[in-house]
């Protein structure tokens, strides 16, 4: 009995990366890459369209970011594998499409083989990921785990401060979130700082983890 191919969707807005990894996952028996594109807007017509297994997604890219088209197919797709390429792998950003639902993530460095093996163990269920990224994930779990705070607290968050966590949950950098609600960078800055001392916690990915697990925002 013949073993299924895995069918991929790719997402990388840099022509060479993206026609690179498009022939290589081609040229490889047992994967096969329907389609890639420079960014993800219509990415819920095409998992319609192509019926993916694996989404291969880039992080930073014009239109729309990888993190805001996690959290779209989500929505839809909530067992979908989507396994996060990028360059730094200490980067915020990281963490912040796991929480927003990545099944794992890789280097853009990595070797073919290593690449194909992570799109196979994120197909099978498995969650390939750098050590250091996993560390930062389970330390804080074990943090929220540890404060036992009722999961429908509300932290005493004012409106203002729940409408810049929403926005902040959406992906808005701080000069986004100014300019959407019409205040300056160091108000926005000075709201962030209340946030985090009632959040209990210290960056803007562990805000955003801890509002969408408490269900904050």
């Amino acid at each position: 009995m013949e073993s299924r191919t895995i069918v991929t969707l790719l997402y990388e807005d840099i022509s060479y990366l993206r026609d690179g990894l498009f022939q290589l996952i081609n040229g490889t028996e047992g994967v096969k890459c329907a389609a890639a594109f420079e960014n993800p807007v219509d990415v819920l017509k095409h998992i319609e369209s192509y019926q993916p297994d694996v989404i291969l997604m880039d992080i930073e890219m014009p239109e729309m970011n990888g993190i805001e088209a996690i959290k779209q197919i989500r929505k839809i797709y909530p067992d979908l594998p989507i396994l996060i390429q990028t360059v730094h792998e200490a980067d915020d950003t990281v963490f912040d499409a796991l929480c927003a639902g990545a099944s794992g993530y890789i280097l853009k460095k990595t070797r073919p083989a290593e690449l194909i093996d992570a799109i196979e163990s994120v197909y099978k269920g498995g969650a390939p990921m750098n050590p250091q990224i996993a560390t930062k994930v389970l330390s804080l779990f074990r943090n929220i785990q540890n404060e036992k705070i009722n999961i429908d607290e509300n932290y005493a968050l004012t409106e203002k401060e729940k409408s810049i966590l929403g926005l902040l949950v959406k992906g808005y950098s701080q000069k986004m979130i100014a300019a959407d609600i019409n205040i300056s960078i160091d108000t926005v800055r000075f709201h962030f700082k209340n946030i985090y001392k009632k959040l209990h916690v210290h960056s803007q990915s562990e805000a955003v983890s801890k509002a969408i697990l408490h269900k904050i925002v």
